[in-house]
Parts: C-alpha cells; sequence; structure tokens
C-alpha cells in the first residue's frame, strides 16, 4: 500500500477489507467487500458488474471479465430480486490484481491519486461491522444498481462507513469513479474561458488539473455535508416497505427521506 499503488497480496486481506481490482484497459474497477472463507461481498446491476440499461454496456461489457460456462461451487448466484453477490475470490478477481481500498487518508496522498476510486479521506468503522454490513445486505439487497448513482463502489463505502448520501441531493452517489468520470469533462470545460486570458497551454492544463482536483476533494464522502449515518436494519426496513426511492436505471437511487 503506498502512494502510487494500493495493489496488496492475498496473504495480508482481512475480512472487512475493501478490495477492487482493475478490468481491461483500466475502465472500470470493480469493489467489493471480503468477508473472509475466501468470499467477497460485491454489487451488481442484475449479476452484470456494471451497466447503464443504454448503448454504453456494450463498451462497459466488453471491458469486463469473461466468464467460465462451468458453475463455481462457491459463488452465490444473484437474488432475482437485488444484485448483491457473494463470490470466491478467484471469480471475484478474475485473472485481475488485487488492491485494498484506502480509508483515513489525509487531502495531500488524495489529490495525489489522479484516479478516483482508490482511496477516500472518510473514515471507516471497525472490521466486523463492516462484515456485518456486508452479509446483511446479501440477503436484503442494496436497492436497484445505477453507474453513477449506486454502484460496487458506492455499496462497498457504505459497507465501511455506514454513509449514505441524502435524498434531493443525490445527483452524485459516494463513488469515486463516477467523479472522476464526470469531473474529467467538467474540468475541460470550465477551464475554456481561460483561452480570453491565456493562450498558454500549460496555464490552461493547469487550470482544468486544479478544477478537476476540487471537484474530487469537494465530493469525496469524507468531506460532503449531505450525509447521513444509516444503520443496515434501517436502510434494509425502509428499502422493504418503500421509504426509499428505488427505481429502474438511469435514474435509481438509494436516497435518505427528509422524515422532519
Amino acid at each position: 500500500m503506498g502512494l502510487l499503488s494500493n495493489r496488496i497480496d492475498r496473504s495480508s486481506l482481512k475480512p472487512g477489507d475493501h478490495i477492487y481490482s482493475w478490468r481491461t484497459a483500466y475502465i472500470y474497477a470493480h469493489h467489493g467487500i471480503y468477508v473472509g472463507d475466501d468470499r467477497v461481498v460485491h454489487f451488481t446491476r442484475r449479476g452484470q458488474e456494471v451497466g447503464t440499461g443504454t448503448v454504453l454496456d456494450l463498451i462497459l461489457v466488453s471491458s469486463g471479465p469473461s466468464r467460465a460456462h462451468t458453475h463455481c461451487p462457491t459463488c452465490v448466484p444473484p437474488n432475482e430480486g437485488h444484485g448483491v453477490v457473494s463470490s470466491c475470490l478467484k471469480c471475484f478477481l478474475a485473472g485481475g490484481v488485487l488492491y485494498r481500498f484506502e480509508y483515513s487518508v489525509n487531502a495531500a496522498h488524495f489529490l495525489a491519486k489522479a484516479r478516483g476510486g482508490t482511496c477516500t479521506l472518510a473514515v471507516s468503522d471497525p472490521n466486523e461491522i463492516t462484515v456485518h454490513r456486508a452479509n446483511h445486505l446479501l440477503r436484503n439487497g442494496f436497492g436497484c444498481y445505477d453507474v453513477f448513482k449506486n454502484n460496487c463502489e458506492d455499496f462497498a463505502i457504505y459497507c465501511k462507513t455506514g454513509l449514505l448520501v441524502l435524498e434531493g441531493r443525490r445527483t452524485m452517489g459516494q463513488s469515486g469513479q463516477a467523479v472522476s468520470i464526470i469531473g474529467g469533462p467538467i474540468a475541460a470545460v470550465l477551464s475554456t474561458p481561460m483561452r480570453l486570458v491565456t493562450t498558454n497551454i500549460y496555464g490552461m492544463a493547469a487550470t482544468a488539473v486544479s478544477v478537476y482536483c476540487a471537484s474530487r476533494y469537494a465530493t469525496d464522502i469524507g468531506m460532503r455535508a449531505d450525509v447521513a449515518k444509516v444503520e443496515v436494519e434501517d436502510l434494509t426496513r425502509r428499502l422493504s416497505v418503500g421509504l426509499f426511492q428505488v427505481v429502474e436505471p438511469p435514474v435509481a437511487a438509494v436516497a435518505l427521506p427528509n422524515t422532519s
């Protein structure tokens, strides 16, 4: 674990670790919670690692791992009602490299990680609580999958912290990957007016990088003011009786209702 890479050996894995593995060409990383006994609990779109319900899925699915036709006896297929699944570590990694997500990093370390989805400023809860949340959600679900608002990284971050973004402000979930995908184009657009001030390409690039870093920092789950701590039993109870918004993508969300 360090500034350049979060890569770890399997021997250092502990139950409660938030782990991830990059897929083809580093297009995206798939996240999950290691719960021990060679098992990883992770969130999918009805068994598919990532998806938007649009033509973009042709690119995303093609970058994902190919699945063996023979059934793995350790892996639990997705429940018809939700996409939280349990896989063996080998199937979760799908031939990829094992990385561990970092919590409680300082601002300098966070900003030095150019790609989102590898660390957060937020403080994690004890590992035994993380495992409890993951196993509870495996039985009860985590709402509908949404690549920008409720994805595998959102699931893992919730298991580690218990934090959810409040309803009405959920234009973006907790996922650092989603912020990076959207933040890049936004940074480019916002830096365009710099052409009126300077034609120096380095100055424009520096401005774009600054805007990108600022957007990542401000939207990190550890910095946001629009989050609340939600007990996992309360979360699934509210999901079961419809007190949370659970809609099929692309407008899906798992959000905390305003009860005031």
